[in-house]
């Protein structure tokens, strides 16, 4: 058996509070201590955001129950994993980053646009822009996708600000927010549920000159 490429967690959480946080600050894995409002904790603060976005439509996942969405449940709970090792590396300084410490890679890129051109054959073409909705589950996945790009530039500005954003923190929520996309139309196709194209004249002002 190959050895694993991360090291497995070394921790036990006892108590929950300490109040060291209670001036506004907080601690990197490194133990330095830092504004809570700092980019970098803005940036996993964002990842750890849209982990539990993520979790949410999981459980819509199975509440559902359909057997043909199953490898998406799989994929949404890997998902769940990666970030957390993306949030690992954010929460760490370049300096302080282990070889053995747990983080996306380009494998992980890769994984989801095999994924994402997987099930994109299954669709039709679109004609237009989509507006989140058809089904609860379309929905979370919009809400998820829009989380996304926003970890998306949280890590960007981290990596503007302090030159030290992990490298392919952006390239893996860039194709993530992609992928999300793709899901959200891939399991409204599976389930029969409609979508909802943009129509610019169904606003106010477009329906008032009909």
């Amino acid at each position: 058996m190959s050895e694993k490429p991360f090291d497995e967690p070394r921790l036990a959480i006892n108590r929950v509070y300490t109040r060291r946080g209670d001036a506004g600050e907080t601690g990197l894995a490194g133990g330095q201590r830092v504004p809570k409002d700092a980019p970098r904790i803005e940036a996993y603060g964002t990842v750890d955001e849209l982990n539990s976005f993520i979790g949410v439509a999981r459980a819509t996942l199975d509440e559902i129950g359909a057997a043909e969405l199953g490898s998406l449940a799989a994929i949404l709970l890997r998902v769940q994993h990666e970030l957390f090792n993306l949030g690992s590396a954010l929460a760490t300084l370049p300096q302080d980053i282990h070889p053995k410490q747990a983080r996306v890679t380009g494998a992980e890129v890769a994984q989801l646009e095999r994924e994402m051109d997987r099930m994109n054959r299954d669709l039709p073409p679109l004609r237009s822009f989509v507006l989140p909705g058809g089904s609860r589950l379309n929905a979370e996945l919009h809400v998820c996708r829009t989380v996304c790009r926003r970890a998306e530039r949280a890590c960007v500005t981290l990596a503007r600000a302090e030159q030290a954003a992990p490298p392919e923190a952006v390239r893996y929520l860039n194709r993530l927010g992609d992928a999300l996309f793709v899901w959200s139309r891939w399991v409204s196709h599976i389930t029969g549920a409609p979508e909802t194209l943009w129509e610019p004249n169904q606003s106010a002002s477009g329906l008032a000159g009909t």
